[in-house]
């Protein structure tokens, strides 16, 4: 019965979310378009992607992957006091202060946050840095309270009976308990902000999207294509690695 009612349900909201599929077709050129954008993929502007100048892809995904790095150890930094404040096992009941925050921060769009970053700070890479910076905070102390709340207490009872002070119990009880946990969250959301930094450009926050933007916008699909394989390629990297290290941060 169980399963009927959750089945009964699943078609009920996918009958009800189709109604606001309004899908006119393909365009009459859409498919030369398609056909255009297959070829390119195979035939980028190689002049890019092997240019070492400010405008080849190179250099654009070496300062995607800056932005991404900054952004996220900011992002890891500012997210200390927040999960502190918020983990229930720290502050008890007074955690919906820090939830609130929280909360707040992770409503707000990513692209919306990015536009008011370039409107305060103006266009380029340190408006790219503060947004994934700030858009950071709400998963990061998420994960992080998470972690603090798993803390085995029985360690922080032996070093009471010790005698310990609080920065003691902090710094021989909390902090090995947390590091690598919170090391892995953080390279975790790295792999994420990798992937939302190449886009940051389309609002003008640097990195390779606005050259991704204008060649699209253009119809210069090789030179589209150039940035996509430059994205595709330091997008698997970055995962490959992190998540070999993530795996050797969890094993010890």
């Amino acid at each position: 019965v169980r399963n009927v009612i959750v089945a009964s349900v699943i078609l009920f909201l996918t009958i009800w979310s189709s109604d606001v599929i309004n899908y006119p077709g393909l365009f009459d050129n859409g498919i030369e378009i398609a056909r255009n954008i297959f070829r390119a993929l195979y035939n980028p502007t190689w002049s890019l992607v092997f240019s070492l100048g400010v405008d080849g892809i190179p250099f654009l995904m070496f300062e995607t992957l800056g932005i991404a790095f900054l952004g996220t150890l900011l992002g890891a930094l500012l997210s200390v006091p927040f999960a502190f404040l918020t983990a229930r096992n720290i502050v008890g009941k007074f955690n919906i202060i820090g939830n609130t925050v929280i909360t707040t921060i992770r409503s707000f769009p990513f692209f919306l946050m990015a536009l008011m970053f370039v409107r305060v700070s103006g266009p380029g890479a340190m408006t790219g840095v503060l947004t994934i910076g700030v858009l950071s905070i709400g998963m990061i102390s998420k994960l992080y309270i998470e972690v603090i709340e798993d803390i085995d207490p029985g360690i922080l009872m032996s070093l009471d009976a010790l005698g310990a002070t609080k920065y003691q119990k902090i710094r021989y009880g909390i902090i090995p308990q947390l590091t690598a946990s919170i090391l892995s969250v953080v390279i975790y959301r790295f792999e994420i902000n990798v992937k939302n930094a190449t886009v940051l450009g389309i609002v003008g926050a640097g990195g390779i999207g606005v050259t991704l933007l204008t060649a699209m916008t253009a119809g210069r699909w090789r030179d589209a294509s150039a940035a996509l394989w430059g994205i595709i390629i330091v997008v698997l990297v970055v995962d490959y690695f992190s998540t070999k290290l993530r795996r050797r941060l969890v094993n010890g």
